[in-house]
């Protein structure tokens, strides 16, 4: 039958040529590039995260069609962190060359909101709707944004480093 193992392109990018192809593609938009155990992130602005989706999703040398993960942190108890409080991840694989990249941005407490990637890859319907319920982040445009996990008379998101350990 048919090979089902995915088949990696040698053409494939390193997650750093992507990263400067994002940084050529939006001069002056990116917050910078961090790399950790070994994967890179693209620090971005919350208003560009749809639109760089979509860009990584399409474009054919890039292709990322896999949304692995969408998360958030919450930076709050991190002494010296600066930033505002929580941040968003994304973790984008391309099952066509088998490179992956981590995007992420950052949302403030008093406005935890980035557009929804509904429309570029289905899962993050339920990847935004987790991380709305736990962590509080709202996905603006999302078609369905209420509590997965929890109950909906739930109070608070337990992820958030606030939230007592025994609940309220």
């Amino acid at each position: 039958g048919p090979c089902l193992t995915p088949h990696f392109n040698e053409a494939g990018l390193a997650a750093d040529q992507i990263a400067k192809m994002l940084e050529e593609r939006s001069p002056g938009q990116g917050r910078g590039t961090v790399t950790h155990a070994g994967q890179v992130g693209v620090m971005l602005k919350k208003d560009m995260i749809r639109d760089i989706c979509r860009f990584l999703h399409d474009e054919p040398s890039i292709r990322m069609d896999h949304l692995a993960d969408l998360t958030a942190v919450d930076y709050s108890a991190y002494p010296g962190d600066t930033g505002p409080r929580f941040e968003v991840v994304y973790n984008l694989i391309s099952t066509v060359y088998g490179h992956r990249i981590r995007l992420k941005v950052r949302v403030s407490d008093e406005e935890p909101r980035v557009d929804t990637v509904t429309a570029i890859w289905q899962t993050a319907n339920w990847h935004e709707r987790e991380t709305y319920d736990l962590m509080g982040i709202i996905f603006n445009g999302h078609p369905d944004l209420r509590r997965i996990l929890l109950s909906e008379d739930w109070v608070g998101h337990p992820l958030r480093k606030e939230y007592p350990l025994k609940g309220y």
